[in-house]
């Protein structure tokens, strides 16, 4: 868990990368079975195509399902659960060992998300500090123009950032009843990489040496 830019996606591949886990993203299970017409991604898409966001009952039927191919290894669940109604469900289904929360300072992530640039073609994405194009403002393999997405303008990303704090605040307190939340606080990905690999490796033997330098 983690607010929009909080470096979960970054996080989650160095997780799967040094421990024995399976990834599965709610997003992606999401787009696949849209893709595929499953009777649950045909649902969804109805709800979606109207604007309106995919019910919990929905969304923790489509992850259960996935999670029962999953019983004799370990996982690590991206992006759900997101509501605490959500949560509630799943630990009916299943076990959690852990709920891990990457909170990251909101000036930090304002900071570090206004400086993000995209070529809409390609979608390579740049940023003015971090991965800088060779020529400001203009993509290094096509020589086309980079542009700033609405989303990533300081103001929206502000209003993002309040509701998923609103959204989710409640989500965090029932796992910390349940004494499963373990909160990492950092500026960085490579500040909170270390705190995560040290807590996992009490819990479950990493699969090699990591060096906490590169991240690698």
């Amino acid at each position: 868990m983690g607010a929009p830019g909080s470096g979960k996606g970054t996080i989650s591949e160095r997780i799967i990368k040094d421990f024995p886990m399976k990834h599965l993203s709610s997003g992606d299970l999401l787009r696949t079975n849209m893709k595929n017409k499953t009777d649950v991604g045909e649902t969804a898409k109805r709800f979606i195509d109207n604007g309106h966001l995919v019910p919990d009952e929905i969304m923790t039927k489509l992850i259960t399902n996935e999670l029962s191919n999953f019983k004799n290894g370990s996982w690590l669940l991206d992006g759900f659960p997101r509501t605490v109604v959500q949560a509630k469900d799943l630990l009916k289904h299943t076990e959690i060992d852990i709920a891990i929360d990457l909170n990251v300072p909101f000036e930090v992530i304002i900071e570090r998300i206004q400086g993000r640039l995209v070529h809409i073609g390609s979608g390579r994405v740049y940023h003015t500090e971090f991965n800088p194009p060779k020529q400001h403002g203009i993509d290094d393999v096509t020589g086309e123009p980079l542009i700033q997405r609405a989303d990533d303008k300081p103001e929206t990303v502000l209003a993002r950032l309040k509701a998923y704090q609103n959204q989710t605040e409640p989500v965090l307190d029932y796992f910390r009843e349940k004494k499963l939340l373990q909160v990492f606080t950092g500026r960085y990905s490579n500040e909170l990489w270390p705190k995560v690999h040290k807590h996992l490796s009490t819990r479950i033997e990493p699969l090699q040496y990591t060096d906490y330098g590169t991240g690698k």
